[in-house]
């Protein structure tokens, strides 16, 4: 994607405040949001990512995932590994100072927000497009788009990434762990809010109960229902 810029964006950064006041509200009757888009939330194993691509498939969309990753590295001029290393995670102060003395390809923390959230509106702003985490249904303005969490009990996370990620119990629950916070202290630390929340969603969904094909019709289901007026979105 060619991402322009928009005014819009730069007024919405400003609203942001970095940290302070991350969650603060664009219009959302602005003219550069005239398309619907769709964020992605997922528990770590409930088979987000691979709805999501589903999604975007069927939907003839553009998919926003490590192509985030790609777009700040190229913005802060930093290698994709560095920016890897830092995504949807929350950081201390200390951490921040400590890091970058001892590394001169880190990233700071008011850099890498400010970049994130500025390509993650650019996505928004374009619309037709489906953004996978990052807490983008707090970025992005909530009735301009589908905001979708996916979800499933612990128990069948943790077999999922025994079977698919050949991990052993012990380390699929470290690593089930270690990425659920991650996320959830990323989100809290920068947009303030709480992950969790139902009510920060349009839609959830329990992957228990649906495979990855069922969840994805009923996205789009969801999405022809919330916009039924854009006629642009309908194959």
């Amino acid at each position: 994607m060619n991402i322009k810029y928009y005014p819009l964006i730069n007024r919405a950064l400003k609203l942001f405040k970095i940290k302070e006041k991350a969650s603060a509200k664009v219009n959302e009757k602005d003219k550069y949001f005239d398309t619907p888009f769709i964020t992605i939330s997922r528990e770590p194993g409930s088979g987000g990512a691979p709805i999501a691509k589903a999604v975007a498939k069927k939907l003839g969309f553009e998919f926003a995932d490590n192509e985030i990753i790609d777009k700040v590295a190229k913005s802060v001029k930093k290698r994709k590994e560095v920016i890897k290393q830092i995504d949807e995670k929350a950081r201390t102060g200390i951490e921040d100072i400590v890091h970058s003395i001892l590394n001169k390809d880190y990233v700071d923390e008011t850099k890498y927000t400010k970049e994130l959230f500025r390509i993650i509106l650019a996505y928004a702003c374009k619309g037709n497009a489906v953004i996978l985490g990052r807490g983008a249904n707090f970025i992005t303005p909530f009735a301009r788009g589908l905001h979708v969490r996916i979800t499933a009990p612990y128990e069948v996370r943790l077999q999922r990434a025994i079977d698919f990620e050949g991990l052993n119990k012990t380390k699929a629950k470290e690593v089930i762990g270690k990425v659920e916070k991650e996320r959830k202290d990323f989100v809290k630390q920068y947009l303030k809010k709480d992950i969790s929340k139902a009510n920060s969603y349009d839609l959830t969904i329990n992957t228990k109960y649906f495979q990855v094909d069922e969840a994805r019709d009923i996205i789009i289901e969801a999405l022809y229902r919330k916009f039924a007026h854009y006629t642009s979105i309908k194959k």
